[in-house]
């Protein structure tokens, strides 16, 4: 098996770790350009967890031997699972986190999906909503919560990679 999408999987942790590391030194910065790096940033790294997300589940198709291709979220992986007879432990762990509301990978999509909306309001945080969501849909953000985003994205980030070593310990078992 070629596992063209584990290699993927992990180059798009890599593209959002090293976009983590930029919007640092945004931060840092006190150059004129700052506040449209910091957002550039943030946005970028969504995408990039993002696709990292959407690659690890054609990872988990290609090891079930699904196909990945057809893979453009969680709901297509559940339908060609249970069109194979499949179960999959890691279906059910990404479909527990995607469903709670308060889970760091419920909040990632809803703070990636953000990115298409516009709003000159501030939306008021919550358990279900995280920074980086209400920081991207604003036009014009005043940066206060710019190292929550931060570290958000970093808490978003570590949970993914401890997420994926243990999905990988298991499909390694099967």
């Amino acid at each position: 098996m070629a596992e063209v999408y584990l290699a993927r999987t992990n180059q798009k942790l890599t593209f959002a770790r090293l976009h983590l590391e930029a919007l640092a030194n945004a931060q840092a910065s006190s150059g004129w350009s700052k506040h449209a790096l910091i957002e550039s940033y943030q946005e970028s790294i969504l995408f990039h967890l993002m696709s990292a997300y959407v690659s690890l589940l054609r990872e988990i198709a290609e090891r079930y031997r699904v196909n990945a291709q057809s893979i453009t979220e969680i709901h297509a992986l559940q339908q060609a699972f249970d069109e194979a007879g499949f179960e999959s432990s890691e279906l059910s762990e990404l479909l527990a986190l995607q469903e709670n509301p308060v889970s760091w990978l419920h909040k990632l999509h809803n703070a990636y999906k953000a990115c298409w909306v516009a709003t000159d309001k501030v939306k008021e945080v919550s358990a279900q909503t995280s920074l980086s969501e209400i920081q991207v849909m604003q036009v014009n953000p005043d940066h206060s919560e710019d190292s929550g985003v931060y570290q958000e994205y970093t808490s978003w980030l570590a949970e993914f990679r401890a997420l994926l070593e243990r999905q990988r310990a298991g499909m390694q078992e099967w």
